[in-house]
């Protein structure tokens, strides 16, 4: 089983869902952030004389079967895309254990 995480511009959060649910992910988590990497950033206010400088992003996770990894990074790199500096990175980490709570399932199942 591996992780996903997408951190991408939350303008894009619509698509990104859209494409995982089309690649059969029944389970996602997102989380709502600012965050800072390479593309353009409005302007935030900090302390008196600094700018903090942010954009807002969401994070998308999932965990699927190592065999469907390929098919779904594809799918999110298409939906995030949007030519410019800043549309954000894919992470895929290994998941040793999956638990259900409700069903006491684990592994793939509990997927």
């Amino acid at each position: 089983m591996k992780k996903i995480e997408a951190v991408i511009q939350n303008d894009k959060q619509k698509a990104v869902i859209d494409a995982l649910v089309s690649q059969g992910v029944g389970g996602l988590t997102v989380t709502r952030s600012l965050g800072r990497g390479a593309g353009e950033r409005p302007r935030i206010g900090g302390k008196k004389g600094e700018e903090i400088q942010y954009n807002a992003v969401d994070t998308i996770v999932t965990v699927v079967d190592d065999s469907k990894v390929d098919s779904i990074v594809s799918a999110i790199s298409q939906a995030a895309y949007s030519g410019s500096k800043g549309d954000g990175k894919i992470f895929v980490s290994t998941i040793d254990n999956a638990f259900d709570i409700f069903t006491k399932e684990k592994d793939s199942k509990a997927l």
